[in-house]
């Protein structure tokens, strides 16, 4: 039988077991844990302004009310989804009332801060400057692109990690105990089904809580038990974070490329796979791919290039799914081919260059002449048709502009085919010398 409704039951699991102590906080151990820098500070009740900056559901909310209670302050909530700067400037003047009448200090919290913008953020620059308020933000974005430079100066940030699968699973087992240990509450359930939860979370304590919720209020319709077959049912469809525009995209695509330049199919194919299952365009996966085989494999093993364009018409052929294997067919080829950088550095050398020397005339002998004055003033003069030459090569014939001296930028690696393109190009360069 179901437990009886009342105000508290309309409370979801996740609120109702917010830690309310330091020790009841699960994860984030580099952080809290005896010794380590914050809870030192907030055992010393030293109170400071700072960004809490993690993946959702890792204690970013509970840990800024945390550090109000054990700092004796008072705690203001606010969430940059609703507020605006005339709520931070009333949560001001409450904070300098108590300030002034009480001599407490205030803790403002502003969830989803990277939502505000820059002159949002500015708002509470004065009062966190004069100690009016101790700031504490919380964000699921990089703050080094999302928190203006004025606001990061005057805030620690503290990073939190995802909680591991024995973190969830301790947050799992303590709300079974605390929430349906007896009475018409009472679930029971099967150490797999828990494992599972833990799993289908994904280091998200909320996630876990809200699936811990459903599962059991279909376990109490049945006979108390939670077991795998309700775990998978609530669990069904995963949930894998990634954000198309934010951390968790660059993050991975830089450790898809990463994989392929260093090599690694396998590892290239799992990022991959977390990118395409996360819903990420595969056009923007084909667009990267046609770089990394020019700028990592190159001249080694031109049918890169060529097989990265091939997956990219492949997939806008068919679409998804069928598309995506010709993506990873291109993906693993370039992880094994041979790598060059060599185009890639020799690139960037002509182009600082091409920025930094002006604008060099182009040699008259290389210039074009297709009308009789440009050649009556002498374009085109002396040039030497190199296929006329011994070798199709016109030694000593000088191709740079006048004003600048020869340049080396293309120097092919031992590897893959530009061992042969080096061997040609020596014998060209000691025929031009």
């Amino acid at each position: 039988m179901a437990r009886e409704l009342n105000v508290e039951t309309f409370r979801p699991l996740a609120d109702r077991l917010r830690p309310a102590s330091l020790d009841e906080f699960v994860g984030q151990a580099h952080l809290l844990a005896p010794g380590k820098p914050l809870r030192r500070l907030l055992e010393g009740r030293s109170l400071h302004s700072m960004i809490l900056w993690g993946p959702p559901g890792t204690g970013k909310t509970t840990l800024a009310r945390l550090v109000a209670k054990t700092c004796d302050a008072e705690f203001i909530a606010l969430s940059a989804v609703m507020a605006g700067v005339k709520d931070v400037r009333a949560a001001v003047e409450q904070a300098q009332q108590l300030r002034r009448d009480a001599g407490r200090r205030t803790v403002l919290f502003l969830d989803e801060v990277h939502r505000f913008n820059k002159a949002q953020q500015d708002a509470f620059l004065p009062y966190v400057e004069d100690g009016t308020l101790n700031f504490i933000g919380a964000t699921t974005e990089n703050p080094s692109f999302e928190i203006n430079g004025a606001l990061l100066s005057r805030a620690r940030v503290y990073v939190l990690r995802s909680l591991t699968l024995d973190d969830v699973s301790q947050v799992l087992r303590r709300a079974l105990a605390r929430e349906y240990a007896d009475g018409e509450a009472r679930v029971t359930a099967e150490d797999e089904a828990l494992a599972t939860l833990a799993r289908a979370a994904d280091g998200d304590a909320r996630r876990a809580l809200n699936l811990l919720e459903v599962a059991a209020d279909l376990a109490q319709a049945g006979d108390g038990v939670l077991g795998e077959t309700i775990a998978a049912e609530v669990s069904a469809g995963g949930y894998r974070r990634f954000d198309k525009k934010g951390e968790q995209f660059y993050d991975q695509i830089s450790a898809l490329h990463k994989s392929v330049r260093g090599t690694d199919p396998d590892a290239a194919l799992y990022w991959l796979c977390r990118m395409l299952d996360g819903g990420c365009d595969p056009r923007y996966v084909a667009r990267r791919v046609i770089r990394m085989a020019s700028e990592d494999i190159g001249n080694a093993d031109p049918r890169a290039l060529q097989l990265a364009l091939q997956a990219a018409e492949a997939y806008e052929r068919l679409g998804s799914p069928e598309g995506e294997l010709a993506l990873a067919q291109a993906v693993v080829f370039m992880a094994c081919a041979a790598k060059s950088n060599a185009v890639y550095v020799a690139y960037n050398a002509a182009m600082a260059d091409a920025q930094q020397r002006g604008t060099l005339d182009v040699p008259m002998h290389l210039r074009n002449a297709p009308t009789r004055l440009m050649k009556g003033l002498g374009y085109g003069k002396d040039y030497r048709y190199a296929h006329d030459e011994p070798e199709a090569i016109a030694a000593g014939e000088k191709y740079f502009p006048d004003d600048m001296e020869p340049a080396r930028y293309y120097e092919p690696v031992p590897r893959g085919l530009e061992i042969r393109i080096a061997e040609a190009l020596e014998r060209v360069r000691s025929r031009q010398k």
